[in-house]
């Protein structure tokens, strides 16, 4: 999702020689479709094969063409965006769709229903012809994602081919039997040892980026009524976005769910989202856990970013009592502060590469060998609930 003002997080290189990622432009407007080609054309790794002004154009198009990526506005005539989505999905499931959404709370909450109805992302679309084709910020995010979920649609295809092969762990510390998914040529990847005395945690901590929101509503939809703890979520996204997603997961999920606000108190059965660009962090006031709203700069090019929530949990709960979960998403956001929990006695759940939109965050956690456990995203809310509501320690 959309990380601090103008920025995006990077994405590694591609290999010398690969062939260019293939996206759509669907826009009403020939104008703004002529500025997101050239801005995406910019980049030599990505080529624009189809420009198209309506969603039924765009399922014509998908027909013929091979696409990785299409960028999608909403509001369009004959079809629009969101009744689009699932036609586009039907022809090309591995297809990736970024939404172009308006930074207001109506394009807010579309995109949050695009985001559910199968799209991978959102683009903060400006205001005025002038901003696409002069704002860099807006063309680095756009091409950043474009990249990372065109590399993304090419995995999935390679797993449809059979091109990547399981490998199960051993099951420790009662945990649900899984496949670990990687590709064919990395190194394995290492699991924490789980620690024979588990303490029940005091505190959930969750991290998301880039297909963050589908991801939470699944893991969320698990913990009501079974799930005491206070759950923290540092999702990328800006302000008016985390005041919808709250909302979202509120109705959805049936937790309390609430844009955390600067020096209120951590309380138990309550999720607290980080407003955007608001890094959220736990400080202790009084002998009271409580939450600290700050405007410090930006890490891993996000604000809010998850490494500073993590940290802060760690001096104020200790880390033995901390059950982290990083799930999919850009970049490397959350590597840092797990280490520091993992490090101080805590449990990490990183999502496996198979079931995320983009294993950018729980891949950095998983390589770096901080994870007890890798999970495809329908077992991570189980065993978060497994977990949170054992017995005390």
């Amino acid at each position: 999702m959309s990380d601090s003002p103008g920025r995006a997080n990077p994405i590694p290189p591609r290999p010398s020689g690969a062939d260019p990622f293939r996206v759509m432009v669907v826009d009403d407007s020939a104008v703004i479709r002529g500025l997101l080609t050239r801005a995406l054309e910019g980049d030599a790794e990505i080529k624009v094969v189809a420009s198209v002004g309506d969603g039924q154009m765009a399922i014509n198009s998908l027909q013929r063409n091979s696409i990785d990526v299409i960028v999608l506005d909403i509001e369009m005539p004959v079809m629009d965006g969101i009744t689009a989505i699932p036609k586009l999905l039907a022809v090309a499931p591995q297809v990736k769709i970024i939404m172009a959404s308006t930074l207001t709370l109506r394009g807010a909450d579309v995109s949050m229903r695009c985001l559910q109805a199968g799209a991978a992302d959102y683009i903060p679309k400006p205001t005025s012809t002038r901003e696409i084709g002069g704002a860099d910020d807006f063309k680095r995010e756009l091409v950043s994602k474009v990249k990372a979920l065109g590399a993304s649609a090419r995995r999935a295809g390679s797993r449809s081919r059979g091109e990547v092969r399981p490998i199960a762990p051993t099951s420790a510390g009662g945990l649900p039997s899984s496949s670990l998914l990687r590709r064919a040529d990395p190194a394995t990847l290492t699991l924490r040892p789980i620690p024979a005395v588990l303490p029940r945690p005091d505190v959930i901590a969750i991290g998301s980026s880039t297909g963050g929101p589908q991801a939470l509503f699944e893991v969320l939809a698990h913990l009501k009524q079974a799930v005491t703890q206070p759950i923290l979520i540092t999702q990328h996204m800006p302000a008016t976005f985390t005041t919808i997603l709250a909302e979202h997961i509120t109705r959805q999920c049936g937790l309390d769910a609430k844009e955390a606000k600067d020096g209120e108190p951590v309380v138990e059965r309550r999720c607290y989202i980080a407003p955007g660009d608001f890094h959220m962090l736990v400080t202790q006031r009084a002998g009271h856990n409580v939450i600290q709203l700050t405007k410090d700069p930006p890490e891993n090019f996000c604000r809010p970013a998850v490494d500073p929530m993590m940290r802060s949990l760690v001096r104020s709960y200790g880390g033995r009592k901390i059950l982290a979960c990083i799930l999919t998403g850009m970049g490397q956001d959350g590597m840092k502060g797990c280490t520091e929990v993992v490090n101080n006695g805590g449990l990490l759940i990183g999502q496996d590469e198979a079931s995320s939109v983009v294993w950018g965050m729980p891949g950095a956690v998983a390589q770096a060998g901080l994870c007890s456990v890798i999970l495809p995203l329908k077992e991570i809310g189980p065993t978060i609930r497994k977990y949170a509501s054992r017995a005390a320690a």
